[in-house]
């Protein structure tokens, strides 16, 4: 699934190209995308509205209407947001076409088709309880630990947990998790005030880099322009189970955590934390 820096990069390639353009049109090739209004509202309300704006929050992507009104969109764990040239040959599985003055279309493609859009009043009719961003500046070792208090269940599960952070995801939590030295299975209300505050720094710090490279691709994601990221190649842990450790040549291992695999290195992640040990990051 896309999850933050992926979400962001489709954001900024497609904000310069999308902003103050008008949707002419929407074709529906998989109508059960639309979560709200129905079908007939969905296109009625959409046809000549003029974009004013595209953000992010957590993994949703948000469009703001001349109309006041957002259209919003989820990816999940297939789906995809490109700009064409109305001229282009059609891109495979798309699931919806919203036409574009110009001469342009914006294409969503989803292979498992469980990709979402929304025509919404408020984002909050669209959106979850979504916990900080933890790009924005309030998202300190403080405001974590907060949110980690009390929390019984594994930490790489809570990390992924939208209300704890939003945007993070499998790929990323087990990155951070490395690059803080904390083991997937710890409790969450068990780590130690300088493990949250190192943990805090790792999570920017992997979500910054999976920015600069353009998102993390394996089989699905693709940005704004239908290109492969390049993060794949700069992970430390996420799917290499069995190879050496980059740091203390270890074999990683992998383990499930709430259904969910999880990567790390049983060297540099204790499962049991070290008196003293700070993780060299």
């Amino acid at each position: 699934m896309p999850e933050l820096p992926e979400v962001q990069t489709i954001v900024d390639d497609l904000l310069p190209h999308l902003k103050g353009r008008t949707i002419t049109d929407v074709r529906l090739a998989w109508p059960k995308a639309v979560g709200a209004p129905d079908v007939e509202g969905f296109v009625l309300g959409l046809r000549g509205q003029r974009i004013v704006g595209m953000e992010r929050r957590g993994k949703y992507i948000a469009l703001p209407l001349a109309s006041g009104r957002f259209l919003v969109l989820h990816l999940k764990m297939t789906g995809a947001l490109l700009w064409r040239r109305a001229s282009e040959p059609p891109d495979r599985f798309t699931r919806t076409v919203f036409a574009l003055d110009g001469g342009h279309e914006l294409r969503f493609t989803d292979i498992r088709k469980f990709g979402r859009l929304w025509l919404v009043d408020d984002l909050a009719q669209a959106l979850p309880a979504l916990g900080p961003e933890p790009l924005d500046a309030a998202f300190t070792a403080e405001r974590l630990a907060q949110a980690l208090k009390g929390r019984r269940a594994p930490i790489k599960a809570c990390l992924c947990d939208q209300k704890v952070v939003a945007g993070v995801g499998n790929i990323y939590a087990d990155e951070a998790l490395f690059l803080a030295g904390v083991h997937p299975l710890r409790r969450a209300d068990g780590l130690r005030r300088a493990e949250v505050a190192r943990l805090r720094d790792s999570i920017v710090t992997v979500l910054e880099q999976g920015i600069r490279n353009r998102g993390t691709s394996f089989d699905t994601y693709r940005d704004g322009y239908g290109n492969t990221g390049s993060n794949q190649l700069a992970l430390r842990v996420y799917q290499r189970d069995g190879e050496p450790c980059p740091r203390c040549r270890t074999a990683i291992q992998r383990t499930v955590v709430g259904q969910r695999s999880a990567h790390f290195c049983p060297g540099c992640q204790p499962r049991r934390p070290v008196k003293g040990r700070l993780a060299a990051l």
